[in-house]
């Protein structure tokens, strides 16, 4: 066999698995564009899985899961979540369309959350949670006294929830709303995205 004649394509094929067994090394090296910059927001369920998450919630009783964010915003950056507290006919926040139309919902902050989170890191906590609520006289609404969150006492006095017909239950949704800061504006805006867990309150 005259070596000469496949001189070429012996070449070309040392150079290919070169490159291949180079490539693990060459990906810590090359440093390739960002294109997209978001934000992650994600709500786990008690074993810190995205299931078992809390679903019927007796009043007095406690519930946990756990609230979580990944920056990708190509900085470091400050956020703030509002804790809320909602019934089926109340204010949703908006996540869809443009960032600059989405609106939060405009039900007021029952508890304010803030974290640093360096850019591509992620940040999570443990939340634990209860209601203290009761059925009124005909039983076609329950009313809302106090929420415990992580250890604070939160009012909900005047809040309640009605019996939904369809589906025989009292319906509660307990959401969180992201926020960044703004540094041109000094000022906290919405960041167009929010969690939310919906409740039963029917058991007792």
């Amino acid at each position: 066999m005259d070596v000469r004649k496949y001189g070429v394509l012996f070449f070309v094929v040392v150079a290919v698995v070169a490159l291949l067994a180079a490539s693990p090394a060459l990906s810590r090296v090359l440093v390739f564009p960002r294109t997209e910059f978001f934000t992650a927001l994600w709500i786990l369920g008690s074993n810190n899985t995205a299931e078992d998450y809390p679903f019927n919630v007796s009043s007095g009783k406690s519930y946990g899961i756990s609230l979580g964010l990944e920056n990708q915003l190509g900085y470091c950056s400050y956020y703030l979540i509002e804790v809320k507290f909602r019934n089926e006919t109340q204010s949703v926040p908006s996540s869809f369309g443009p960032l600059e139309n989405r609106t939060p919902s405009s039900l007021p902050s029952l508890f304010n959350i803030s974290a640093f989170v360096a850019d591509q890191s992620d940040w999570e906590l443990p939340l634990t949670f209860g209601f203290d609520y009761g059925f009124n006289d005909t039983l076609v609404r329950v009313d809302f006294h106090t929420m415990i969150f992580n250890g604070n006492v939160l009012n909900l006095e005047g809040a309640s929830t009605s019996w939904n017909a369809t589906t025989s239950r009292f319906y509660g949704a307990l959401f969180f709303e992201l926020w960044l800061y703004d540094r041109a504006t000094t000022n906290f805006q919405y960041n167009g995205r929010f969690v939310d867990l919906k409740l039963n309150m029917t058991a007792t």
